[in-house]
């Protein structure tokens, strides 16, 4: 669905004037009758952050340099900055979508570093310096669409995982890649406490096929809105696969392997009748509790105008990437 007004990066509302529109809309209306318009599968979690964002959240991120390529600067609707930073699924740090950025103030990423290893030929273990001048950065702006039916457009900024999977270089035997979250739950609430953490087992884990991990439309992002990753979105580094669910964008990796034999991830092992494997954004396989046909469009506005929205096949990336599922049965492997 296109917008009557198709707006880019200038014109994203300021973050105090946007808070200043909210309190006002939320004071005049009050938040039962806007719940009622909202999604079974997200209503109440879109709420809730709406009650709880006058919380601070934790700081920002130093100013990056990266390069603008043409071809990723998409002509959509941003959502503005501090909802990208503000409501978040990282049950880490709490399952209420304000959670993160109230208590990932707490996660600590000075000395961060990244193994990558398994069926490669050249092992590696990089800090975040390392990664910055090895890898130039790029902003690329990218659909974002959650598993529960709402989604955004950010600007990351970030790298192509497959530059540095071929820096190990895979051998013969790589077929999957997998990713692993730091584990510290002194610094991770829902790490330490089942109830807090949503009673997923951790850390957080999550995989592709090697061709996914290599397609040029993924990255490993460290930044957004052009700072550095806050906490919250997954600090210092994180994956961003466009085309896919977000929970398969797994946040603040430490650990990265390629492996002969498809590896767990968290939510397929948790809840594997409602949460595949792929995760492949599809309007035509809804989940088993809601509709994915359509979905709610975080945008510029307050909370009566997230707009709705058909949701797109691969998330509107289905010309670069449905030749890599050609012959797969796309509902058996949702």
């Amino acid at each position: 669905m296109k917008p009557v007004n198709r707006l880019t990066e200038s014109d994203v509302t300021p973050e105090a004037i946007f808070n200043q529109q909210r309190r006002k809309l939320m004071k005049t209306l009050g938040l039962g009758a806007a719940a009622a318009a909202l999604p079974q599968a997200a209503h109440a979690d879109l709420l809730s952050w709406f009650k709880g964002n006058d919380r601070p959240p934790a700081p920002a991120g130093r100013a990056l340099d990266f390069s603008k390529p043409e071809a990723y600067q998409a002509n959509l609707m941003l959502t503005p900055e501090d909802k990208v930073t503000g409501y978040n699924n990282f049950y880490e740090f709490g399952l209420d979508k304000a959670d993160p950025a109230a208590n990932a103030g707490s996660l600590k990423t000075e000395d961060w570093k990244v193994r990558i290893d398994g069926e490669v030929a050249k092992p590696l273990t990089l800090d975040m310096d390392d990664i910055f001048k090895r890898f130039p950065m790029e902003q690329r702006i990218y659909r974002m669409r959650c598993v529960e039916a709402w989604s955004m457009v950010v600007p990351w900024i970030g790298f192509q995982l497959g530059k540095l999977i071929q820096a190990a270089e895979p051998t013969s035997n790589a077929r999957f890649v997998a990713f692993k979250t730091v584990y510290a739950p002194d610094q991770m609430p829902g790490q330490k406490d089942r109830f807090i953490g949503g009673g997923l087992n951790y850390p957080y884990v999550e995989g592709l096929r090697l061709d996914e991990a290599m397609h040029p439309l993924t990255l490993l992002t460290t930044g957004v809105y052009g700072k550095a990753l806050p906490p919250q979105n997954g600090a210092p580094i994180r994956l961003t696969v466009p085309w896919k669910y977000g929970f398969k964008g797994i946040k603040s990796i430490v650990h990265i392997s390629l492996t002969r034999d498809r590896p767990p991830t968290t939510w397929n092992e948790s809840a594997p009748n409602e949460y595949g494997f792929f995760a492949n954004v599809n309007p035509h396989v809804n989940h088993p509790r809601w509709s994915q046909e359509s979905e709610r469009f975080i945008g510029a506005g307050g909370i009566l105008d997230v707009k709705r929205q058909p949701t797109l096949l691969f998330n509107g990336y289905a010309d670069e990437v449905a030749s890599l599922y050609r012959g797969l049965d796309l509902r058996e492997n949702f």
